[in-house]
């Protein structure tokens, strides 16, 4: 073909430009998002990860969980999200800015995380024996178990660990012995317990379809 050169080059013209078209938009509607400034006790949202919360979401990224768990409530209407209690109001994109990786995922073979550390019975202990033992706090999931993140050691005349894990029947420690968490364990749950979105920001407002005003004939 004598035009086939020119066909193929304004193929690749149109796709380029409308690619970067999607990208430019995308970046001129979030890449120029900033912290939330409340106007009352003018304090900034939301707070960056810091120390061992931080270190906890390299553990986080490391061990894959993004395979099994989204990070992201959908509104009321796409999804039974918040009617699940995994948040309170919709994710939005604020939620993200001051975040160095952000773990959307796209496949909930488990629960959202994104409000973890909301839930009523998620204490400390409660992330400890789910990632050691899962059944133990969790009948019935099909989570594997993180055992390597905790050491089982003899317990040390007279001195147990008062962070050693508090397990009974067949999940308990040897006779003699204790499970206590590792740094990674400690630094995991530390991160896990940080992911709590409350803050209302005005974006993340329930939406509500405008009411058509009825006209005359």
């Amino acid at each position: 073909m004598k035009n086939g050169l020119v066909l193929f080059v304004g193929a690749f013209a149109v796709i380029g430009l409308s690619s970067a078209g999607v990208l430019l938009s995308a970046h001129n509607q979030f890449g120029a998002l900033t912290q939330y400034k409340d106007p009352i006790e003018e304090t900034l949202h939301p707070a960056p990860l810091r120390g061992t919360a931080d270190r906890g979401r390299m553990v986080y990224q490391d061990l894959g969980c993004v395979s099994c768990h989204t990070q992201q409530v959908r509104r009321e209407g796409f999804g039974g999200d918040i009617a699940r209690q995994w948040g309170v109001r919709q994710s939005v994109a604020r939620d993200y800015i001051r975040e160095k990786t952000v773990f959307l995922g796209h496949s909930r073979i488990g629960p959202d995380l994104r409000n973890a550390a909301a839930r009523p019975y998620a204490d400390a202990e409660y992330f400890y024996k789910l990632l050691y033992a899962p059944a133990s706090v969790a009948p019935g999931t099909n989570m594997p178990s993180y055992a390597f993140l905790f050491e089982v050691r003899p317990i040390p005349p007279g001195q147990p660990s008062p962070h050693a894990l508090q397990l009974t029947g067949k999940y308990a420690a040897p006779a003699g012995h204790e499970v206590v968490p590792t740094p990674r364990a400690v630094a995991l749950v530390a991160y896990l317990r940080s992911l709590n979105d409350t803050y209302e920001y005005p974006e993340a407002a329930p939406y509500v379809p405008a009411v058509k005003q009825g006209g005359g004939h």
